[in-house]
């Protein structure tokens, strides 16, 4: 054998020109084998193998949404920017408040495609398989927002980018690409068409040439309310000043949501407001401060241009937030001096401290600081998490501490407080998915669970009644009520921190609320992971705390916090 290798090299060794000759033909070979895999389709596999059903958590980090783009196989536009559907207002709704079946035809389809199939990690599925569909470049089946990814494309990760953007449909083609949209608009076929399996999950289908596995999307509340790229908003009374509160108008015969929220869009304005013929943008100011919602069957008058909208009426708009970002609240700096007293952002782990920085800092225009340092945060633009605690170039200090000698280190605190079933949960999901992550099927129904309540529940009390007990001058503030009520509790943490509470400054962060940490609501447990022992445990840990608070003269907890 080295004998033979001995000959080839001499023979390459002699003549140099016949061994580059041969590298570049083996390189070249090698790369159009790697070409070939990644746009051809795989074998088709049987009803048996195949998993469409199954919301499974995509591998690798999130590749971020591109849009409609001009790359791969016969990839392209998905159709005008004007159509991409939105949410469908009160008019999709029947008498019974059942939503009327203009979707498509699902004939049966559904009995046909789960016939056989496996179906994993039924608590984490989010999403029924509907049918294999014709998809047409030229005219898509699906014409919401759409990515590919032709190494790691998975179910659950179509599903969730489409939920997360409000479509009702995610549709997956060609074993690589996703597409969304709120309407099917194309004919159900055999499901013997939809044959390539997912390019990142094995034993899945994710349509095929031309043909689109769909599923319909099980929604949360929230996301519900969103339509398409545009935010629903609510239905409201027109204001008395309507050319300041809203200073563009634009008559619009043909009226739909769609060509209403490009318009605004087009201007670089936050809102878009439907008064039937009409199209209003503008911002959310004290004129429009949008806080007093009205009944939507108020501003149910359907849309001339469209049948399952409703554009509302010359007294009652409807109102969408457009992907303009409002600018006004969006400055944020170091604070100019150094600042004389530190004041903490005390929360127990999991109760929204992250957002809560994310919305003082808008609302005064000032970083927040760290007891500690993250770089996801730092990187996410929280800049002042680099800064030790104690520079005084920040408005204010996120804590969890809860130790005496760590909490009398600070002149003030405000002490955000959240349920304890919610943020036990919360910070569960960061610890075994990060930020915006989850935890897996495996870590819930395994011993981590009960061992993480057994550990932080006890935690959840005690760093209440430590802040009460050692803290100087804190400011009480529920999460819940934070949610609910943003620009009253939020006005009441930015006069803690000593800067002036600015209205419309407010306004721009209700508009921005959510920030860049906000969980997806696709993917949530369909089963209460708390057992009867744990709920007895942390019943009484509640007990504590409400205790504690009113005997400070402070409002107690929040009657939700006590279990089911």
């Amino acid at each position: 054998m080295a004998k033979l290798w001995f000959k080839f090299q001499r023979y390459f060794r002699r003549k140099p020109v016949r061994f580059f000759t041969f590298l570049v033909l083996y390189l070249t070979a090698g790369s159009l084998v790697f070409l070939h895999s990644g746009f051809v389709g795989q074998p088709a596999i049987s009803q048996s193998q195949a998993s469409p059903a199954a919301g499974v958590q995509a591998e690798g980090a999130e590749l971020p949404f591109l849009g409609d783009l001009h790359l791969g196989r016969g990839f392209r536009d998905t159709g005008e920017a004007s159509n991409i559907a939105r949410r469908y207002g009160p008019w999709f709704k029947g008498k019974d408040g059942s939503e009327r079946a203009k979707l498509g035809d699902y004939g049966g389809a559904w009995s046909r495609a789960l016939k056989g199939r496996i179906v994993r990690e039924k608590e984490e599925e989010r999403a029924k398989y509907i049918g294999c569909y014709l998809d047409d470049t030229q005219s898509r089946a699906l014409r919401g927002v759409s990515f590919f990814d032709y190494k790691k494309m998975t179910i659950f990760r179509c599903q969730d980018n489409c939920a997360e953007r409000g479509y009702l449909y995610a549709g997956l083609e060609f074993g690589a690409e996703c597409y969304c949209g709120h309407k099917i608009q194309a004919t159900n076929v055999s499901e013997a068409e939809c044959d390539m399996e997912c390019k990142g999950e094995r034993g899945s289908v994710c349509g095929g040439a031309n043909r689109l596995s769909v599923f319909r999307l099980q929604l949360a509340q929230e996301s519900a309310r969103r339509y398409g790229s545009a935010v629903f908003r609510g239905c409201f009374r027109r204001p008395d000043n309507l050319s300041l509160a809203l200073p563009v108008t634009a008559a619009m015969p043909n009226m739909s949501v769609d060509k209403c929220v490009d318009l605004c869009t087009e201007k670089e304005y936050p809102l878009a407001a439907l008064a039937g013929t009409a199209c209003h943008c503008g911002f959310p100011t004290t004129r429009f401060p949008l806080h007093e919602r009205e009944d939507e069957q108020l501003c149910a008058q359907k849309c001339s241009a469209e049948e399952f909208e409703s554009c509302g009426t010359p007294r009652y708009f409807i109102v969408y937030q457009t992907q303009v970002q409002d600018n006004r609240c969006m400055d944020r700096r170091f604070l100019p001096a150094k600042s004389k007293q530190l004041i903490a952002l005390a929360s127990f782990p999991g109760a929204g401290n992250t957002w809560a920085r994310h919305l003082i800092e808008l609302a005064t225009g000032f970083y927040t600081g760290s007891y500690y340092f993250d770089g996801s945060l730092y990187n996410k633009g929280f800049k002042g998490e680099r800064d030790h605690w104690r520079s005084g170039r920040t408005i204010c200090i996120k804590t969890h501490e809860s130790g005496q000698k760590e909490i009398e280190a600070f002149d003030a605190a405000i002490l955000l407080i959240r349920n304890p079933y919610k943020a036990l949960m919360a910070e569960f999901n960061r610890k075994y998915g990060g930020h915006i992550g989850f935890a897996a099927h495996a870590h819930w129904k395994g011993k981590e669970w009960p061992e993480f309540v057994r550990n932080y529940a006890p935690w959840w009390a005690t760093h209440t009644l430590d802040w009460l007990k050692f803290g100087k001058k804190v400011l009480v503030v529920h999460f819940e009520d934070l949610k609910r009520d943003l620009f009253v509790q939020l006005g009441r943490m930015v006069s803690l921190l000593g800067v002036a509470v600015r209205e419309d400054r407010l306004l721009c962060v209700e508009s921005q609320k959510d920030g860049n940490f906000k969980r997806s609501g696709l993917r949530k447990l369909e089963y209460d992971p708390y057992t009867a022992d744990m709920q007895k445990v942390i019943s009484a840990y509640i007990k504590m705390v409400d205790t504690a608070l009113k005997g400070r003269n402070l409002t107690g907890v929040p009657d939700d916090y006590y279990p089911r």
